[in-house]
């Protein structure tokens, strides 16, 4: 088994950001299980914020991510992340990354829940994709050792170290072990949970399920980020609009032409996005629709059309020119805020054991992730996972405030086998989604749990990440069923207000 000083798996910005630093400090492979460029990055639209501009600052930064949070972000993560900000896109212009400017200035743009502009953006419309390419070209061209369509199937420890990982090779079905001194989990988020996401088919909650299966304690899993506006239209998958059209000026009308947020809020179509979520998905019920409607043509075409391209050139292929029409939007499931529980190092609970982006939670995010926070805690993170000395004590680094530990419930249901993914993802649509309530919680999480045992042993990519679905998709359910109040991203129609009683975390374990 041959050994690496870092294993890190997957190859989104996560994964390739911290691999890049890591092979400073000694050997690295990554694996992915599709091919380098499979990962959600690339379909990151709005941008990376960073308070760089006049008249911002560290400490509106970090107010607005604290505000966002609704009470449970971790106020010494959310420091460390504004204040390490500026120097984080310093390191991707190096590497890079073509910022867009105007007047050879940084261009920033405003989005929801920020009070001022400071999201850096590439190509208008498609940051992501322009980071994903810079970060891939530099690790072609580096010493790391990438091997694609190689799927972790299991995080080995022993006496509580991680020792290494095996990978199941995707296209010869056998197995092969890795060792190394750090395994660092990117594998992103678990979108593809629910019937309708912008997430693209790699985010099955991989590194989530890994971590849990070998012992690693998971965090905050029941807030869930439901973006507010993803193309509704037949047989078209939810294609994100990014929040920074309304940051535009974007209005959001129902199918009877009414302009609702104001009704909602008084930060109208500027409200947190949990907010937002919540007003379309009433006026959906209220209006008998399965849509609403983004209007932006009281914007110039050529605002429009520069600003973002990406998102007019795909509506124009599916005969939507948004200069003149309205664009049908709907929400979709788009970011886990829960995930592995880390130190502010990113360190896990099992010793040699990481986990830096969507696969980790910091507490960071809170209750709530604000808009372009994302990009920015993975370079923030990713640094420190690299930098951090795992054979020093007591530099771990701020807690993640108070906690609530529970164990699996065991539910001892049995039932018919799961026939697929569709199955799992109305489930978890219809009782794991934007609107909760006990009842359907609890039979949600008996149903998957009958699943999860009649699930057969998996034997290649497909049935390992139905596994991983059902199995992150049964801690979402158990997480949300604890939590007896709304907060955030959390609504429950039997606890529809926040409590005190429930200024924590919940923390799952294996029992």
């Amino acid at each position: 088994m041959h050994t690496y000083d870092y294993a890190i798996v997957g190859t989104g910005i996560a994964g390739l950001y911290t691999a890049l630093l890591a092979q400073r400090r000694g050997s690295v492979l990554i694996l992915t299980k599709g091919s380098i460029d499979d990962c959600n990055t690339k379909y990151a639209q709005g941008g990376i914020a960073a308070a760089i501009g006049e008249g911002d600052s560290p400490d509106l930064h970090f107010w607005d991510t604290v505000a966002a949070g609704a009470g449970l972000s971790n106020r010494d993560t959310v420091r460390l992340l504004v204040s390490e900000a500026a120097d984080r896109i310093a390191e991707l212009i190096e590497l890079g990354v073509p910022f867009d400017t105007v007047n050879g200035e940084v261009a920033l743009a405003k989005e929801a829940a920020h009070t001022m502009p400071r999201i850096l953006h590439a190509g208008g419309d498609a940051t992501g994709e322009h980071i994903e390419v810079t970060l891939g070209h530099r690790v072609r061209q580096s010493r790391i050792e990438v091997l694609e369509h190689c799927l972790a199937t299991e995080i080995l420890v022993e006496d509580g170290v991680v020792r290494g990982v095996e990978a199941l090779d995707c296209r010869t079905g056998s197995k092969e072990q890795f060792g190394c001194k750090r395994l660092v989990l990117a594998t992103g988020g678990a979108g593809r949970l629910f019937k309708y996401t912008t997430n693209s088919e790699v985010a099955t909650g991989d590194g989530v399920a890994l971590a849990f299966q070998a012992g690693a304690e998971i965090m905050d899993m029941e807030f869930f980020q439901f973006h507010p506006t993803a193309i509704r239209l037949p047989g078209v998958h939810p294609f994100l609009i990014s929040e920074a059209v309304r940051g535009e000026g974007g209005l959001l009308r129902n199918v009877e032409g009414h302009r609702f947020m104001p009704d909602y809020s008084a930060e109208n179509e500027m409200a947190p996005r949990d907010v937002v979520t919540r007003s379309i998905l009433y006026e959906m019920q209220k209006t008998r629709s399965d849509r609403v409607f983004l209007d932006i043509t009281h914007l110039a075409p050529r605002v429009i059309t520069t600003r973002f391209p990406h998102i007019y050139r795909f509506c124009m292929d599916h005969g939507l020119d948004i200069t003149r029409g309205l664009i049908p939007v709907a929400p979709a499931a788009h970011y886990m805020m829960g995930g592995v529980k880390t130190n502010s190092w990113g360190e896990a609970s099992i010793k040699g054991l990481f986990a830096v982006g969507e696969t980790a939670c910091t507490g960071l995010h809170g209750a709530n992730r604000l808009a372009s926070n994302s990009l920015l805690e993975v370079l923030v993170f990713g640094k420190r996972v690299v930098e951090k000395e795992i054979d020093k004590t007591g530099e771990d680094g701020p807690g993640v405030g108070e906690l609530g530990y529970y164990y699996l419930p065991d539910r001892g249901a049995s039932g018919m086998p799961l026939v697929g993914c569709t199955a799992l993802q109305s489930l978890m649509w219809e009782s794991v989604g934007i609107i909760r309530s006990g009842d359907a919680l609890d039979k949600a999480a008996n149903t998957v749990s009958a699943w999860e045992k009649c699930l057969e042993k998996p034997s290649d990519r497909s049935s390992y990440e139905l596994d991983n679905l059902v199995l992150t998709g049964r801690l979402v359910a158990e997480a949300a069923l604890i939590r007896e109040e709304s907060r955030g991203a959390h609504f429950r129609t039997d606890y529809p207000e926040p409590s005190p009683d429930w200024v924590r975390h919940i923390v799952l374990r294996r029992n």
